[in-house]
């Protein structure tokens, strides 16, 4: 026995606009504007006013959850654009000190483990990253660009061959901070 699934729906705080152009919304607020296009997922999304409603595609339980996923996704936008994310990590070295700078779209990390050459690691979408200390810093309006920022710093320093619990060189996520 098949039921209805619900439509969701999405008030906009003051201060936050929404604009629809096909299936690409694309939010604006006082930091920033985040973008995501929605053509791949089976929901439609419409906006009215100072609303954004979700419709399911499908009758089922599975495009309900998809509705909330993309629920989810919508409340993460607005929150970027409202308050912003924050990726904290740690620069960990026991012999060799690493050295972390920030040039154009990529950050570079240099003496890691004592190696010549230096590491990449790319800054997705416009994320900015600053060194204070030991401590590298990622800060955005859209948690998925943050998220793999801080992602690809912490892989450009995986270290494969060798125990993990002895090497533990290397920059790791330690704090969240979500708006």
């Amino acid at each position: 026995m098949q039921s209805e699934v619900e439509q969701i729906t999405l008030e906009l705080p003051n201060g936050v606009t929404a604009k629809l152009d096909g299936d690409i919304l694309a939010i604006k607020g006082p930091l920033g504007e985040c973008r995501k296009d929605f053509s791949k997922i089976k929901v439609r999304v419409l906006h009215e006013g100072n609303r954004i409603l979700v419709r399911p595609l499908g009758k089922k339980r599975s495009d309900a959850s998809i509705a909330n996923t993309v629920r989810s996704i919508i409340k993460n936008m607005i929150r970027g654009v409202t308050k912003g994310f924050t990726y904290k990590l740690k620069i960990v070295f026991t012999h060799f000190p690493i050295s972390v700078k920030v040039k154009d779209k990529e950050v570079i990390i240099e003496n890691f483990y004592g190696e010549r050459s230096p590491r990449t690691a790319k800054i997705v979408g416009d994320c900015q990253v600053t060194v204070e200390g030991d401590d590298v810093v990622v800060k955005g309006v859209s948690l998925e660009d943050v998220g793999q920022t801080a992602a690809n710093i912490e892989q450009a320093t995986a270290v494969k061959r060798k125990d993990q619990r002895v090497f533990l060189d290397g920059i790791y996520i330690y704090e969240k901070e979500k708006g």
